[in-house]
């Protein structure tokens, strides 16, 4: 495969006159698979349309993003590290973007730029997708950054149970179980935050979970939030492991393999996020011409 030039990472909608054109900006952005997913669903949507690279320098997204509208640039999905300045340049907010304070989907339309996040809403897709039950469950969230922030709403929306934030410290996840207190509380859903360490006591996570979701970034250096004691508090071959990380068996799956739990990585969440976004921008009468599942599936197999 070959890699991008750094001017095929600095998409230009003028030299495409008379179509849409569409970016993913990020940095490092050569090995994003989004373009490789946009072309198929436009494929399978017989949509014309150009999808290529954005990669601003670090302190220069929000000029990046203005030119690239300017020039008649019609959407961008945004990806690390620059989803708090896409919130920051949209002039109008959905209110799941508000809810997870990121942007990862712009649109431009009437010369004003809306913000949209499709990361919770793409997960609950894969994960239904995968047979998951959500409704009902017991979901235990590690970490408490942005990936955590981008994925509650959505996932409070399915009615789980219970769901148990853990992260390192206290603070972070007191501050997200304040912030979606509200959303839960109207949903029935019991909301509540541990440590991380604190997972090594059953007595503090009551028993095992149905649903932990790895949204630390751990899985990248490869080493697992929680430790062997924890895991085998929280892991029966009723559970399911899910890791954003995607690509590998992270150190958090094989914990779960060990104990007889089903796993996945996030690449289905990657694929979901992305038809959310395609959605927005193509319509959302093209819900039924695009085939997620086959898309992940080649993903898979190439």
């Amino acid at each position: 495969m070959s890699h991008p030039t750094s001017t095929e990472l600095h998409t230009d909608p003028s030299q495409f006159p008379g179509v849409d054109v569409y970016v993913v900006a990020g940095n490092p952005i050569s090995h994003s698979k989004s373009p490789a997913i946009h072309q198929r669903f436009a494929q399978q949507s017989n949509q014309v349309m150009h999808y290529g690279h954005l990669q601003p320098a670090l302190d220069e997204f929000k000029a990046a993003a203005q030119s690239f509208f300017a020039a008649g640039g019609k959407g961008m999905n945004v990806t690390v590290p620059f989803k708090l300045d896409a919130q920051a340049l949209a002039d109008v907010l959905t209110p799941r973007a508000q809810l997870a304070g990121a942007v990862n989907t712009l649109r431009i339309e009437g010369g004003k730029i809306f913000g949209d996040n499709t990361d919770g809403a793409g997960m609950v897709r894969d994960l239904l997708a995968q047979g998951i039950q959500i409704k009902g469950a017991r979901i235990l969230l590690l970490g408490a950054g942005g990936a955590s922030r981008g994925v509650l709403g959505p996932l409070l929306e399915q009615s789980p149970k219970e769901l148990i934030i853990a992260n390192r410290s206290n603070a972070k996840a007191d501050e997200l179980v304040q912030l979606f207190s509200g959303l839960a509380t109207s949903l029935n859903v019991v909301l509540r935050a541990v440590t991380l360490s604190e997972l090594e006591d059953s007595s503090k996570t009551n028993a095992a979970v149905d649903l932990v979701i790895n949204a630390t970034a751990a899985g990248l250096s490869n080493e697992s939030p929680i430790n062997d004691a924890a895991a085998s508090n929280l892991f029966t071959p009723q559970s399911f492991a899910y890791d954003m990380v995607y690509g590998k068996v992270t150190a958090f799956m094989q914990q779960a393999l060990h104990r007889g739990a089903r796993v996945s990585d996030g690449l289905g969440m990657l694929v979901e996020q992305a038809a959310d976004a395609f959605l927005i921008w193509r319509g959302a009468k093209l819900a039924d011409a695009i085939d997620s599942r086959a898309v992940l599936a080649e993903l898979r197999t190439s």
